[in-house]
């Protein structure tokens, strides 16, 4: 059943659920006629109300500190792979209380840390390596640029360091199609393959737009079945951003509409606070029935709630005037959203909900005061 709109308070961001369910026949097929396993990857999505679901497909979680690792380890309750730039003593041990694989940034905080790692049994570790080739664009998210922080060079790697050590991992895409996993594991073999008979996993980290619509999953299934069959390896895929591709929007409202030079509408909701990546990435949110400026009758600057002067969303037009109390509706929401949200202004955080398969909403979190104000000392 669609979401109903009208039910939603607003600010929200809204799972449909039947949504996700579509993307994890997607992964789970990926898993079934590939053998790899797929986790997924807390920094894009960590709406711990649907794990139920994800645990029925997924293998477990991949976290980068350690209160997504815990979050894993409580609320998924399956694997938990943790990789920190670079880890303290302190924290490595609680994140040892949570994960049972850990993946270090350089061998150097191997060699330091490893009488840490040797104080739980069962842990798999691993290092992370960097290919120096990404087709990532912009710079801000490409892994490999150079002068990078993430992973061991080739000629920084040390095979003499590798006793303990069980697997690799290189995480080089960011909402790549499966050909530009093709093009990086032909420079990540020519590199590191002699090197694999002594490991028992490799992760190909994440940024694999798996349940996009173009992606060639069939490409994917036999990029990794055949590079399965060559080294006799465990893979691991992380994908955060592809369990909650296209599942469900931020739901907004317009306050108040006023004229300088151009018509602009204030919304209750804010691209600085509540969806950073239109001015980090930047990027331009889909805005469901409006198109760009000037096609449509009428034309607006859609500005957010905060002091901030470039808390501007975009031009967009619109076929009949915009009213406060009209309601603004920012597709595909969920992944890199509430995980990157913040309360500047002191303004209130957008509301979660989930949109039942059975047509259904229910809003599983409202946030307050008390949210901004524990944030703070």
């Amino acid at each position: 059943m669609s979401l109903d709109i009208a039910q939603v308070p607003t600010p929200c961001y809204v799972l449909e659920e039947e949504k996700l369910q579509h993307n994890l026949n997607i992964l789970d097929r990926v898993q079934r006629e590939s053998g790899a396993k797929i986790l997924l990857a807390l920094k894009g999505f960590a709406m711990w109300s649907t794990f139920p679901m994800i645990r029925e497909v997924l293998h477990g979680t991949a976290a980068s500190g350690l209160h997504e690792a815990r979050l894993g380890c409580e609320e998924m309750g399956r694997e938990v792979h943790t990789f920190s730039p670079a880890f303290t003593e302190e924290s490595l041990r609680e994140i040892l209380g949570y994960s049972d694989h850990i993946v270090f940034n350089s061998f150097s905080q191997w060699e330091r840390l490893q009488h840490v790692i040797r104080e739980k049994e069962g842990v798999s570790c691993g290092i992370r390596v960097n290919p120096e080739y990404s087709e990532v664009e912009p710079p801000i998210y490409n892994p490999c640029v150079a002068f990078s922080r993430f992973g061991v060079t080739r000629d920084q790697f040390r095979p003499d360091l590798l006793d303990g050590l069980d697997g690799i991992h290189f995480h080089t895409h960011c909402e790549q199609n499966s050909d530009a996993l093709e093009r990086t594991l032909e420079v990540v073999e020519a590199k590191f393959s002699q090197f694999f008979s002594q490991l028992k996993w490799v992760n190909f980290g994440g940024g694999h737009h798996i349940t996009r619509a173009d992606y060639d999953v069939d490409r994917l299934i036999r990029i990794i079945q055949q590079f399965r069959h060559r080294y006799n390896l465990e893979i691991y895929l992380e994908p955060g951003e592809a369990v909650g591709w296209q599942t469900g929007p931020l739901v907004a409202s317009v306050v108040d509409v006023l004229h300088n030079g151009m018509d602009i509408a204030i919304l209750d909701a804010s691209a600085a606070a509540h969806m950073p990546d239109v001015l980090e990435m930047p990027y331009r949110p889909a805005i469901r029935g409006a198109a760009e400026p000037g096609e449509l009758p009428f034309t607006y600057r859609l500005g957010g709630n905060t002091c901030l002067a470039g808390d501007v969303i975009g031009d967009y037009s619109f076929a009949s005037p915009l009213q406060p109390g009209d309601r603004i509706v920012f597709e595909d929401m969920t992944h890199y959203t509430m995980v990157k949200n913040n309360t500047f202004n002191g303004v209130p955080l957008p509301s979660i909900a989930i949109w039942r398969k059975s047509g259904r909403l229910d809003v599983v979190r409202k946030f307050g005061y008390e949210d901004y104000r524990m944030r703070l000392s």
